[in-house]
Formats: structure tokens, sequence, C-alpha cells
């Protein structure tokens, strides 16, 4: 349990997102599937997929930076954050045995990060960590079971070696 972790005011409340044994939301959980013919995978030229998700990497340190004091709670929220990005990890190379996927209803607040004057809001989105996957949307299937867990895997290991440092 990270509630009130170290006498911590700010961690007040922690395990009610996910749950006090659930810190990444890695534990069993009703996932809502929803397969759509029209949610097709578009490829993109790779700089652009980087481009976005280091704005979304900067977005998390400004969210976390700038909305958490507290030098212990800033460190275990960002953790928290990166070891469920690891379950997704898990879900590409079908190890978790999860579809890959988003949930669409938690990626529609994208567009709430702000408010009206610039300023990051600080209003409550109205969910918690086990509504996560109630709205799950999985784009048509790119998975061959022929070839890609040797070459999924080959590119899961290159990845890993490289991000060593």
């Amino acid at each position: 349990s990270f509630d009130n972790w170290g006498g911590i005011s700010s961690l007040s409340g922690f395990d009610n997102f996910y749950g006090s044994d659930d810190f990444a939301h890695h534990s069993m959980h009703t996932t809502v599937v929803k397969q759509d013919s029209e949610l097709v995978c578009h490829s993109e030229q790779v700089v652009v997929i980087q481009q976005r998700l280091a704005v979304l990497q900067e977005m998390a340190k400004k969210i976390i930076t700038e909305q958490i004091c507290e030098v212990e709670t800033q460190t275990i929220v960002f953790q928290q954050y990166y070891a469920s990005l690891g379950g997704f990890s898990h879900d590409l190379t079908r190890n978790s045995g999860n579809s890959v996927g988003y949930d669409n209803s938690i990626a529609s607040h994208y567009g709430d990060f702000y408010n009206s004057d610039g300023s990051l809001s600080n209003y409550d989105f109205g969910f918690s960590g086990s509504d996560i996957g109630s709205n799950y949307y999985v784009p048509s299937s790119n998975w061959n079971q022929g070839t890609s867990p040797s070459s999924v895997g080959t590119a899961y290991q290159a990845s890993q070696m490289a991000s060593f440092y």
C-alpha cells in the first residue's frame, strides 16, 4: 500500500486508483474488447510516431513536476506510470495474453490536459484506474502466428539491448 506512504499526505488515496494490490494495473481486470473493422492501423513515418511519443513523455514530466510538490510522491507516481507502460510492452509481445489496443474512453481525455488559458488543468477527469479497459479498442490484428513470435522476440531483445546505459 502506498496510501500515506512514509507519512506523506499527498499520497492519501493513492491506492484508490488501481487498488492496493495492483500498483501498475497488471492484476486481472475486466476488459471489454471492441473489435472494430473500421479501426485499422495506418503506418506513418517512424519519426512522426517518435515525435508524438516524445510529446507524451514530456507532458508526463510536466504534469509530475508542476502538479506534485513532494519528490517522493513524484518518484512513486512516475514509477507507477512507467510500470504500467511495461504492461503494454508485454501486450505488444503477446506475453501477457492481452489484446493489443487502448481504452478509447480514457484516451479521449487527451484534450482535457489544458485549461482555456493554457495552464495545466487540475480537475478530476472522473475515472479511476479500474475503469481502464472498459472501452478497449483493438485495431485489426497484424500478428502472424507463424512468424511474429520470433520476429517480435528478436525486435524486443534488440531494443532492450539498445536501452541499457
